[in-house]
């Protein structure tokens, strides 16, 4: 699945390689050359992973990590910092910092994209093309398909992403602040009330094989999935 990716990367060479292999590799790139441009862009609108040079002209990349990495907004950003300093003292800095993983140049392109898949497969599994199972749902993002043994589920655009988003993240509670973040895009301003809607689409859709009952509301916090029983009254 294509991953919206902020690559930060003062020289031009190395920055149009690098996003013309990822471009290949199905990923959308934004660029920026040195932090202050790519904090303007996050602002904007979060990226699902940065790819992030160590030196940089004015604020270093180090500092730029440890601001995002401050911020609540963008602290669960995967990071991966590309550096030509290959000392251990300074891999265990990056990694510190709050860097997901920690590439040293020069790298091929196929150890960069599998570094990639690798970190948003850990950190951000619910953009990645991987399928799910649990509960008794088989969601497969390939495919868009969703089934229960072999009953075949319909569900729309967005309740398959909120399903996606909460399958591949179970038994943690998310406010309606976070799945708005999380599916719809921090850049996109709608009603908190529309999680509501979107939760009562997604359970109507998931009751034909009676598994409505996976998505739990958690009064006062916000929304789960678990296959475990919900022993509070159910909130619809």
């Amino acid at each position: 699945m294509p991953a919206n990716i902020l690559l930060v990367e003062d020289e031009p060479a190395i920055q149009e390689l690098i996003a013309a292999n990822l471009a290949r590799a199905g990923h959308h790139v934004l660029r920026a050359a040195d932090a202050e441009a790519a904090q303007r862009i996050v602002r904007d609108a979060l990226p699902d992973l940065v790819l992030l040079d160590w030196m940089l002209p004015g604020m270093s990349g180090m500092e730029f990590a440890r601001r995002l990495r401050a911020e609540e907004r963008t602290r669960s950003i995967p990071i991966i910092m590309l550096t030509a300093r290959g000392e251990e003292q300074d891999k265990v800095a990056g990694l510190e910092t709050g860097a997901d993983d920690y590439i040293t140049k020069p790298f091929s392109p196929r150890e960069l994209v599998a570094r990639i898949k690798a970190v948003l497969r850990r950190r951000a599994p619910q953009v990645t093309e991987d399928a799910v199972e649990l509960g008794g749902l088989r969601l497969d993002p390939a495919t868009h398909r969703i089934s229960a043994g072999e009953i075949a589920l319909a569900l729309g655009p967005t309740e398959f992403r909120l399903l996606h988003f909460l399958m591949t993240h179970p038994e943690r509670v998310h406010s309606r602040a976070q799945l708005l973040d999380q599916v719809w895009g921090d850049h996109v301003f709608v009603e908190e009330r529309t999680v509501d809607v979107h939760i009562r689409r997604l359970r109507c859709a998931l009751e034909p094989s009676g598994h409505d009952s996976l998505i739990q509301t958690v009064r006062g916090s916000g929304y789960r999935f678990s296959s475990q029983a919900d022993t509070a009254p159910a909130v619809r």
